[in-house]
């Protein structure tokens, strides 16, 4: 295979998007899989909707992150430049009504990653499947690819490993023993936007959405929606609450506010009119979601018949959660690589020349487009910082 001046492994977006700055500086590139295919759980993100990053100002978008070292990378390279970049390889996007960005409705997954593959091969990246890396040293990286295992000379070594979540997809976290056999210091990798295991058994409401409420975590509060599952909650304000709640031992609870936009005071003045049946004003006056009214069911009826009591609920409506979904099938993980091992180009402190990139590293965000950005910030970053150490060895 010969010597490349970069060697990448793993085959995300992060990766792909590190191999395209490289290669398209004129830098040889080569790509090590150990999938069978590039960008697997790449194309998992596809499912149910495409979103590429978000098109809010970049002020607010880089505050979604919980690092200064991923806000910094994200601004480097932002939403707008990520945009400005996938139509330059012929994927034009869309901006959807909630502010997320979309390739054109026309354009589906798969053609998002081909456009990806398609440029790589344009500049020369070879892309070598099936290999797993077992062990790399300060010159050599050595690959098991089936049959044999082999080593690789390298002058920069990128590692795109991916984080813990969705094994199958090749995002399994088994890079983490090795590392820290090398000494380098990892933060364990922990289920983010993740579901919740819920106390109560809300399996009869499985599916059913509870729109435009309010969900509060001790003095956290995020809007949107939430989706009952057979064994709890789902949704973009549970996967919000996640690295709050991580920080308390559970059992804890939880509050919806199923009436945001209605003061408690005014519930109050509803549910106290005289001569009415309580049903008829939570469906007709404070005109609460069939979903909404099942929730209320399972009062007792000291708080359903208390005019305060209930006013209350409807504004606080507790929900007990004692667990995060397993690791596996949970969208993201927090942890990885802390960057205190890395310096400002990603590149790991006691191992020169070999650079961390994407979900591996100490950090997390929520769903929306946040997740992707950063993981291609974080590639194009890095892949900068190489070119331009590459460029300044060569007197260019």
């Amino acid at each position: 295979m010969g010597n490349s001046t970069v060697i990448i492994i793993g085959a995300g977006p992060a990766s792909l998007i590190a191999a395209a700055e490289l290669a398209s500086a004129g830098i040889p590139v080569q790509v090590y899989e150990q999938n069978k295919a590039a960008g697997r759980k790449f194309l998992v993100a596809g499912h149910g909707g495409f979103n590429l990053t978000h098109s809010e100002d970049i002020s607010d978008f880089v505050n979604r992150y919980d690092t200064t070292e991923i806000q910094d990378i994200v601004r480097a390279f932002d939403n707008m430049d990520l945009v400005g970049w996938f139509n330059d390889i012929g994927i034009p996007t869309y901006v959807g009504s909630s502010g997320k960005v979309f390739p054109e409705k026309n354009i589906k997954p798969i053609q998002v990653l081909q456009a990806i593959l398609a440029y790589l091969d344009r500049y020369g990246v070879q892309i070598f499947y099936g290999h797993r890396m077992v062990d790399f040293d300060h010159t050599y990286v050595e690959m098991d690819c089936g049959v044999d295992r082999v080593k690789i000379k390298y002058q920069r070594l990128l590692l795109g490993l991916g984080g813990g979540s969705w094994a199958k997809t090749g995002s399994d976290g088994k890079w983490m023993a090795l590392l820290e056999s090398k000494g380098i210091k990892l933060n364990s990798l922990r289920a983010a936007n993740s579901g919740l295991n819920t106390i109560s058994d809300y399996s009869r409401l499985a599916g059913k959405v509870l729109k435009n409420i309010h969900l509060r975590f001790e003095e956290i509060q995020k809007a949107g929606e939430v989706l009952f599952t057979r064994y709890g909650i789902e949704g973009s304000p549970v996967y919000y609450m996640n690295r709050f709640i991580r920080k308390s031992p559970f059992p804890v609870t939880l509050y919806i506010d199923l009436k945001p936009k209605m003061a408690k005071e005014e519930m109050e003045r509803l549910l106290g009119q005289p001569n009415v049946k309580v049903i008829d004003v939570l469906r007709n006056k404070i005109k609460l979601s069939p979903v909404a009214i099942e929730l209320t069911k399972e009062l007792s009826k000291e708080v359903y018949t208390s005019v305060e009591g209930l006013a209350y609920v409807l504004k606080h409506y507790p929900i007990q959660v004692d667990a995060f979904r397993d690791i596996d099938e949970v969208i993201s993980t927090a942890g990885g690589v802390y960057f205190s091992e890395l310096d400002s180009a990603l590149e790991l402190r006691n191992f020169p020349g070999v650079f961390c990139i994407g979900e591996m590293l100490n950090w997390e965000a929520p769903t929306g487009g946040y997740l992707l950005q950063a993981c291609f910030s974080s590639g194009h970053w890095a892949a900068r910082k190489i070119k331009e150490a590459i460029w300044k060895e060569m007197n260019v």
